[in-house]
């Protein structure tokens, strides 16, 4: 089934609720799903059509700053009778904006009491602040573009590589400070190094908050549904696996080049490609050819000890048994 990207987000003004009560960010998924779903069932003729999405909850911008919207992995289209899907016209996002607004503007006023003079003069702004991006559409047969696609709604807040450390003994006031460069690499911003983790820990979601979310016919509740109705082997998946077993246990060195950009499997000497001769997982074996080749470190030292206390007798695990030793760990 083909798909398409949505990005829903909110005014700065309206920001400052959320950070306040984090509670919110599924009150506002749920609101933008009320939007696109009722749009994508208008775009069939169908009444029992069903539509299915993926809203992951992102609160960073460019610089950290708080900056609640949502990525939506969508059907372009919706889902009707026995297993049939028909695709839905070419959107028009301004169609969205409109209604996506009203229902933030009632979630806030149920919430939080949202004063009726701010919402009329927010509804009255020419340019509101609520904006809806579509993207392109995205075929199943496209699963690099797919797979691009949600590794980046759900990316980590913030990029090491952007991001450069001066400690104190280096600044001029003496206090440690992070360069943070923006995603287009054409301008930066400085701050003291309490600031940046004060702000960096607004993104943290609380124990047991869901920033990815499931809608409509990915739902776990029609997925339940079709499991119990004995259905569920029948429906088409978002992306079918069609690696075997074996081969799916040698994906670790893919994944490894695609994160690090580098190649585990390119020989460094030679620049021939490697194949596998068999794992070791014994750890005797392990420390024995590691000792052998110079590369064993342990790194292990005394912890600081105390004022006017008696030191008890300390035991060291320097063996290797804090480290996977089998590749299902790294799957």
């Amino acid at each position: 089934m083909p798909h398409r990207q949505w990005v829903f987000s909110i005014p700065k003004r309206l920001r400052v609720y959320f950070i306040t009560n984090r509670r919110l960010l599924a009150r506002l998924s749920q609101c933008a799903w009320k939007v696109l779903s009722a749009y994508l069932k208008a775009g069939v003729k169908y009444d029992n059509a069903v539509p299915a999405g993926v809203i992951a909850v992102q609160t960073f911008g460019d610089f950290q700053n708080f900056n609640p919207h949502l990525h939506i992995i969508a059907t372009d289209g919706c889902f009707y009778g026995n297993r049939m899907f028909i695709k839905g016209p070419t959107p028009a996002v301004k169609d969205l904006e409109d209604a996506f607004r009203r229902e933030v503007f009632a979630l806030l006023k149920k919430e939080v009491n949202l004063n009726e003079f701010v919402i009329d003069n927010m509804m009255n702004w020419h340019h509101s602040g609520f904006t809806v991006y579509c993207g392109k559409t995205l075929w199943s047969d496209n699963e690099e573009g797919l797979e691009n696609l949600a590794r980046y709604i759900i990316r980590a807040s913030f990029s090491s590589e952007r991001m450069i450390y001066i400690p104190a003994s280096k600044t001029k006031t003496g206090a440690a400070k992070v360069i943070y460069e923006s995603k287009s690499d054409t301008s930066s911003k400085t701050f003291e190094a309490l600031d940046w983790l004060a702000q960096l820990t607004t993104h943290i979601p609380n124990r047991g908050e869901q920033m990815v979310r499931y809608y409509g016919y990915y739902s776990n509740k029609m997925r339940g549904m079709r499991r119990k109705a004995g259905a569920d082997d029948a429906v088409p998946a978002l992306m079918e696996p069609v690696l075997t077993s074996g081969v799916f246990r040698k994906n670790w060195a893919r994944l490894i080049q695609k994160i690090y950009h580098v190649d585990p499997l390119l020989c460094p000497k030679c620049q021939g490609t490697m194949k596998i001769i068999s794992f070791i997982e014994e750890p005797d074996v392990i420390r024995k050819i590691l000792v052998h080749l110079d590369l064993w470190e342990t790194r292990n030292h005394d912890p600081p000890v105390a004022k006017d206390t008696q030191v008890p007798e300390l035991m060291y695990d320097d063996s290797y048994s804090q480290l996977p030793f089998a590749d299902a760990w790294i799957q």
